[in-house]
């Protein structure tokens, strides 16, 4: 008889610091100001972002661990940290027909993580820009 597997969820944080200006290049600079305000400062504006990676899947009962943090971590480093860590976020090519919005940041760092970390199940991205602000994608 086996060991039952039991599953597990991970939740793991990041810091990176990114600037950006959320300005949509087919509205006016009166829409801009308007859907945008402070935010469409064109100097932009930075954040400390916290960015929450929760991956999930069975418990290993050789490691007792559902993945190994390791991995994770360099995963994330190289293919998060290396990208986005204090960069403009306008000028990156994720952004070049994006508005790069917090919210489309997240939706783009569980795409890279959804394509290259295959040690556990991607369940979902969480990024607190501000104390106030917090943004979640699970996939579609």
């Amino acid at each position: 008889m086996s060991a039952k597997r039991y599953k597990a969820h991970l939740s793991r944080r990041y810091m990176i610091s990114a600037s950006h200006r959320l300005h949509n290049d087919d509205l006016s600079e009166l829409q801009n100001d308007t859907l945008y305000g402070k935010c469409n400062n064109p100097f932009g504006h930075g954040h400390n972002y916290m960015v929450e990676v929760t991956v999930s899947g069975p418990v290993n009962p050789e490691s007792g661990m559902l993945c190994n943090l390791s991995d994770l971590d360099a995963f994330v480093r190289a293919e998060i940290g290396e990208r986005f860590d204090h960069q403009n976020l306008n000028l990156l090519p994720q952004f070049a027909k994006l508005v790069p919005t917090t919210e489309n940041l997240c939706i783009a760092i569980y795409e890279i993580l959804k394509r290259g970390f295959n040690s556990a199940h991607l369940e979902k991205v969480r990024i607190e820009e501000t104390m106030m602000n917090s943004f979640e994608y699970a996939g579609e």
